[in-house]
C-alpha cells in the first residue's frame, strides 16, 4: 500500500533534515524506516472527533521531525519561525538557527490550519484559557473522555507552561523541548497534568481581538492594581462586561473604559480591544 501524501511529505523533509542536521544538531539521523513508522504513528487514533479536530491533528502530524525551537511559531502568521534562547535551558542555545515551533506554537499553526484566520494565537495559558474552548476535563479524569484535536496542558496554580495535540489512543503530537523535534509520545497524567480543552473555533457573542505587544491584564480596572496576564500579541478574547472606571492615556488614545476577561479573572483596558471605545453588544458591569 502506498504511504499517505502527508507522512510522505513529513518523511522526505524529515530526511531532508537529518541530511542538513541543522546547526548545532542534537539528534541523530534517522533511518527511513524509522522516520516512515514515527509518522504513520501520528494520525487521528480514535473516533468522534469534529472535522476541525482531524483536521488539527494532520497539520500538526505533517511537522513530525521538524525542530522544536523555543518561542517558535509566534510569528505575524501561523507557521514556523526561528526561536530564541531560553535563558533556564542550555539545550535552547541553538534555537535561534533552528526553525521550528515550540508547543503552543505548533497547536497555534495546527488550528489555524484546520479552520483558518489565527483562532489560538498567544502561549500555553492563552490558549488552555481561550473563548475556543466548549468543554473541559479535569486530571482525575484521565483520557478516557477525549477525543482527537483535544488539547492537552500540564501547570499549576493556574500556570500552564505545556500543552499537546492528543491523538486517541493514549497518544499525543507535542513540542517538547529544545534538542528535540516534534514526536507522538504517550500521554503523561502524572506530575503536574492539568486536565484538557476541547476547541470549537467560533466567534461567539462578546468575542473581541487584542492588539498591541506586551498587553497586561489587571486584578481591577486600574493601572495601579496588581498584574495578572500578559498578551505577548493579539489574542482572542472573551468579554464578559465592561465598566467606567480610571482612565488610561496610551497608543495615542484616552479612554475609562475597562473589560472583565472570565477566563483569566481579570480587567484590560479597552484601549486595546478592538473596536469603539465602548464595545457594542457588551453589557455594563455591576
Amino acid at each position: 500500500m502506498a504511504m499517505p501524501k502527508t507522512a510522505a511529505v513529513a518523511v522526505a523533509a524529515l530526511t531532508f533534515l537529518a541530511a542538513w542536521g541543522g546547526a548545532g544538531s542534537a539528534a541523530a539521523a534517522a533511518s527511513p524506516a524509522t522516520t516512515r513508522k514515527a509518522v504513520e504513528a501520528c494520525a487521528v487514533l480514535a473516533p468522534g472527533a469534529s472535522a476541525a479536530a482531524e483536521k488539527a491533528v494532520a497539520a500538526a502530524c505533517e511537522q513530525i521531525g521538524v525542530w522544536y525551537t523555543w518561542g517558535g511559531g509566534h510569528g505575524p502568521q501561523p507557521g514556523p519561525t526561528y526561536g530564541q534562547v531560553d535563558p533556564s535551558d542550555p539545550d535552547s542555545a541553538h534555537d535561534p538557527e533552528r526553525l521550528g515551533f515550540d508547543c503552543s506554537g505548533l497547536v497555534r499553526y495546527a488550528y489555524a490550519r484546520a479552520v483558518g484566520g489565527d483562532p489560538l494565537s498567544g502561549n500555553a495559558s492563552h490558549q488552555f484559557h481561550s473563548p475556543q474552548v466548549n468543554q473541559r476535563f479535569t486530571a482525575a479524569q484521565g483520557t478516557g473522555p477525549l477525543l482527537p484535536g483535544d488539547l492537552l496542558a500540564w501547570g499549576s496554580g493556574g500556570s500552564i507552561h505545556h500543552i499537546a495535540i492528543y491523538l486517541g489512543a493514549g497518544k499525543m503530537v507535542e513540542a517538547r523541548e529544545s534538542g528535540t523535534r516534534i514526536m507522538v509520545s504517550d500521554v503523561r497524567l502524572g506530575g503536574d497534568y492539568a486536565g484538557a480543552v476541547r476547541i470549537a473555533p467560533a466567534t461567539a457573542p462578546g468575542t473581541f481581538s487584542t492588539w498591541g505587544t506586551d498587553v497586561w491584564t489587571h486584578e481591577e480596572p486600574s493601572t495601579t492594581s496588581p498584574r495578572v496576564h500578559r498578551f505577548p500579541g493579539p489574542t482572542t478574547v472573551r468579554v464578559e462586561c465592561q465598566k467606567h472606571a480610571e482612565p488610561v492615556t496610551a497608543e495615542g488614545y484616552t479612554n475609562d473604559a475597562w473589560s472583565y476577561l472570565p477566563e483569566y479573572g481579570a480587567w484590560i483596558t479597552n484601549i486595546y480591544l478592538k473596536g469603539p471605545a465602548w464595545l457594542d453588544g457588551v453589557r455594563t458591569c455591576p
